[in-house]
Order: structure tokens, then C-alpha cells, then sequence
């Protein structure tokens, strides 16, 4: 199919609308088909490891009343018949086939994605005007949305104290738009918008990852604390003598910053080691392991001949960082650093580049005698992991 960003480009739409300004496309996805359908959503919301809400703004105990999943089936029964919504997160790792529609979205880096949520409502249903810190795209899937938006009244003061969800007390609509099955709003961070079902509504967000810095430099901290031991110690053997004992003297506050931030420095390669790990570190718990493990490359290889190839999970997250930082951008020579939920691999940069490529791969990179080593073995570890799995494998 054609882009989703319809006749705006890649680039022009980095260049002038990614966390910038918000950006209306209509039939970005023409003739979509939701490929799940609401009661189908609704059982995912009852799955014990589905993260799930159900959100309803009237008609329960208090307004925005927020039921979290794993769902009982028993309460859709009792909600009312407009006015809630039902959410479901990481819905592309749960059914691969949703995949597709996060694959659409690759002009943004991998490392960036977060997750695909699907919200179904009956008329009314809404999760209240509200703002995010992280970029999302709003494909409309069944039915119609209301959605008004507004850079105005952003502030962390201007919520309602009592309900569950982070609702706006005070909201401005600056654009209305009423979207339809295949249209697409993007809304860069910090815009405030309000969707409001307009009949019986699906839709799917694509979300962006935006790593606070608090929690980047908690974990580049403990991967320096990691080396340290009992014996690393603050050390004085030029102490001088004090005329105040109860003072902190200017020299040892000097020492002890230049002994902390000595820890944070790092090379340029080993700083993008943590990062990869840190950047592709599993979002949660899931995985779904090979039902049957191989114990050697050449039964991987047979298999991967008599199936047609593999296809990455879902739920694994895969990047690279080429080794020679100064490699020209095209060039598939040299070597990279291959991240696998967190997993640091080295390996050619012409097998990081296929492995990070497409989802589905029916061919090797190389013939498979011209493979390392290592890079087969990294193979049938991904298999046996449940990274990748076998195309003919692939439930309905």
C-alpha cells in the first residue's frame, strides 16, 4: 500500500510536523478493514497477560470509573450502552497480524516504537480531554470519532482531582475534525485532544516511546555501579591537616565529584552498548518461546528452507549500532553491535542490517557457509528464545 502520510513525504513530515505541529490525514489508509473485531477485543481484555482498561464515564459506581484488566467477561454485560470505552495495550504483540500496521510507521526508528492500543466505544464513550508526552498517531479503524484538539491550557495543575485518568479541567478546542474509517490525526507531545465516539468506534494509536531522562540516567548509573566493588573507595593520601574539623573542605568536594563523574565516562562504543541493551530491553514479561527447541544450525536451516523463512516476534525488539561510527550510512561493509531485547551481539554489519530489516526474511543474507559462527548460533539462540519463529509456524 501507498504511505500512510498520503502525498506528504517521509522527510517533509519529519522536517515540518514530527513534534512540531499536529497533522490531518484523511483516507491515510483507504478501505482499511479493522482486523479485529469488538467482541474479539473484548476477550483479549480478559487474557491474564493482556494489559487492559475499561473506562466509564457514567453509569457506574463514580464518574470515570476505571476497571483494570485482566477483565471479568461478566461486566460487559452490566455497562451501560453509551458513555465507556474499552482499551487494550500492546495489542501487536498478542496478534501478530496487528504487526502490520505498526510496520507502517517505519520512517520513525525502531527503537522508538512503543505499542499499538486498540479502544473500542459505543456513542459517547471517551477517555476525557487530555494530554501525552509522547508522539501518537490516531488511525481511525471502525466508525466515527470526534476528535478536537488544542495547544492551550497544557499545564500539570490543570487536571481534576478524584478521577483515575489524568482528565483536564479546563479544555479550549482550537480544531474539530470528525474522522472516518482510514483517516489518521498525528499529534506530537503536549497537545491537549478530546476523541468522543460518534456511533459504535474503533481505533488504533500508534504510540512513540519518549524515555524520561530520570529514567535513562537510572539506568546508565547502575550499568557503571555494575564493575564496582567493595574495594572501590573514596581515598585521601594527601590529606592535609584542618583548622575547622567540622568543615568540608573545598578539595575533598573537588576529589569526589572528579572520582563520581570519572564513572560516567565512557567511549563512544561503549556508551552505545548501553544504550542499545538499555533501548531494546524488553517492555514486559512476554514471550513466546519455540514449542520445540533445535539443537544444531544445520536442522535450523533445514527448517528455515522447508518453511520459507521466519518471521521476528513481535513482542522482541531489534537494533544496531554500526562499529565504525564513521562508515558511511550506505555502505553494508564493517561491523555492528546487534541488539535483541537487550542482548548486545557482535556480528557484520550486512547481518545486523538484514536481521534489523523486515519483519518476515525468506532469504540469508549470505549464502549460509558464508555465516560466522557466531551469527549461526545467533540464530538458533533466537529461535530457541522465541525471538523468531518459523513462517509455517504462524497460528491463524
Amino acid at each position: 500500500m501507498k504511505s500512510v502520510l498520503g502525498s506528504i513525504s517521509p522527510q517533509q513530515f519529519l522536517n515540518e510536523y514530527w513534534q512540531k505541529k499536529p497533522l490531518l490525514i484523511r483516507a491515510a489508509w483507504p478501505g482499511f478493514v479493522s482486523p479485529i473485531s469488538p467482541d474479539e477485543l473484548a476477550g483479549l481484555a480478559c487474557e491474564d497477560e493482556v494489559e487492559s482498561r475499561l473506562v466509564v464515564e457514567r453509569g457506574f459506581e463514580k464518574p470515570w470509573q476505571v476497571v483494570y484488566g485482566p477483565l471479568d467477561p461478566a461486566v460487559f454485560p452490566t455497562l451501560p450502552k453509551t458513555h465507556w470505552t474499552l482499551l487494550v495495550t500492546d495489542a501487536e504483540k498478542h496478534l501478530p497480524e496487528m504487526a502490520k500496521i505498526v510496520d507502517q510507521f517505519r520512517f520513525i526508528p525502531d527503537w522508538r516504537a512503543d505499542d499499538l492500543m486498540v479502544s473500542y466505544a459505543p456513542q459517547g464513550g471517551s477517555v476525557g480531554p487530555h494530554w501525552d508526552t509522547y508522539d501518537v498517531f490516531l488511525l481511525q479503524g471502525l466508525g466515527r470519532r470526534r476528535w478536537q484538539i488544542s495547544d492551550l491550557n497544557v499545564s500539570e495543575q490543570n487536571y481534576l482531582d478524584g478521577p483515575d485518568l489524568r482528565i483536564m479541567e479546563h479544555f479550549e478546542p482550537q480544531q474539530d475534525w470528525i474522522l472516518e474509517p482510514g483517516d489518521m490525526l498525528y499529534l506530537p507531545p503536549h497537545i491537549a485532544h478530546h476523541g468522543v465516539a460518534q456511533d459504535d468506534c474503533m481505533t488504533f494509536s500508534i504510540g512513540f516511546r519518549a524515555p524520561t531522562i530520570a529514567d535513562m540516567l537510572s539506568s546508565y548509573s547502575d550499568s557503571r555501579i555494575e564493575g564496582l566493588t567493595e574495594s572501590n573507595r573514596y581515598v585521601d593520601p594527601d590529606l592535609r591537616l584542618q583548622d575547622h574539623p567540622g568543615e568540608i573542605g573545598a578539595k575533598a568536594l573537588a576529589d569526589i565529584q572528579t572520582m563520581l563523574l570519572k564513572q560516567f565516562q565512557q567511549s563512544p562504543a561503549e556508551f552505545s552498548k548501553w544504550f542499545g541493551s538499555y533501548s531494546t530491553a524488553p517492555k514486559n514479561d512476554l514471550r513466546f518461546p519455540a514449542e520445540q527447541s533445535i539443537d544444531g544450525f544445520s536442522e535450523w536451516r533445514k527448517r528455515f528452507e522447508q518453511s520459507g523463512g521466519f518471521t521476528k516476534s513481535t513482542v522482541s525488539r531489534f537494533s544496531f549500532v554500526r562499529s565504525d561510527a564513521g562508515a558511511r550510512a550506505s555502505s553494508s561493509s564493517g561491523f555492528a553491535s546487534l541488539f535483541v531485547d537487550g542482548d548486545c551481539y557482535e556480528v557484520s554489519l550486512l547481518f545486523a542490517q538484514w536481521l534489523c530489516g523486515e519483519r518476515e526474511l525468506s532469504t540469508l543474507p549470505v549464502s549460509a557457509d558464508q555465516l560466522s559462527g557466531a551469527e549461526t548460533a545467533l540464530l538458533l539462540e533466537l529461535y530457541n528464545l522465541g525471538c523468531i519463529y518459523f513462517c509455517d509456524e504462524i497460528s491463524d
